[in-house]
């Protein structure tokens, strides 16, 4: 007779949503399973072993990955950003990370990590490293594949036309008239993503 108590579900099963806000749950944090209103089951948070390192010195800019990387990939990250940055993942990162790595998601996830992570600026990222393991596609990674040079998130007319203007300068500079990477940027200038 097997013990029914010890079900269990590999996550790569479940869609990508569920599992990175079940990634996000701590420990006595529950998220309930309804069908027609009725909860059919519960998911709680798990007590992790790592505690996390401390992160008090205002010198560090802790940078928390809501995405599955392995160590050797959060390791790489790290040593690329440089000794002001320490790299954790979500589970061992403290609630007051400056920095939050998201996978592209649903607007609800993203408004429960704002909730979860007040202080954090959330940066939305599509990864594709190969040589890592790491692979986190989204729509703008695939319009790219598809063959499109610029991506513009507008806010107006006249900022649309300041940023064209830009990205056409610097394309036909750097590439002669040739297609070249695609370039994303945000509609305010503080905030720019490459």
């Amino acid at each position: 007779m097997s013990d029914q108590s010890e079900r269990w579900v590999d996550a790569t099963q479940l869609p990508e949503e569920l599992v990175a806000l079940i990634d996000t749950l701590r420990p006595g944090e529950d998220v309930r399973i309804t069908r027609n209103g009725e909860t059919i089951g519960t998911i709680s948070g798990a007590v992790h072993e790592n505690p996390a390192p401390s992160t008090d010195s205002d010198d560090i800019t802790v940078v928390a990955t809501a995405m599955k990387l392995s160590a050797s990939a959060r390791d790489s990250l790290s040593e690329r950003l440089g000794s002001g940055y320490l790299v954790l993942d979500l589970h061992s990162a403290p609630p007051t990370v400056d920095v939050l790595l998201v996978p592209p998601a649903s607007p609800q996830l993203i408004g429960n990590f704002r909730a979860l992570y007040p202080k954090a600026r959330i940066v939305i990222t599509e990864i594709e490293d190969a040589e890592l393991g790491v692979r986190f596609e989204g729509p703008v990674r695939r319009l790219l594949d598809a063959g499109a040079e610029a991506y513009l998130p507008s806010s107006t007319i006249p900022r649309l036309a300041e940023q064209l203007d830009r990205t056409m300068t610097q394309l036909n500079q750097l590439t002669d008239g040739r297609p070249a990477p695609l370039t994303i940027e945000s509609p305010r200038d503080d905030r720019v993503l490459e």
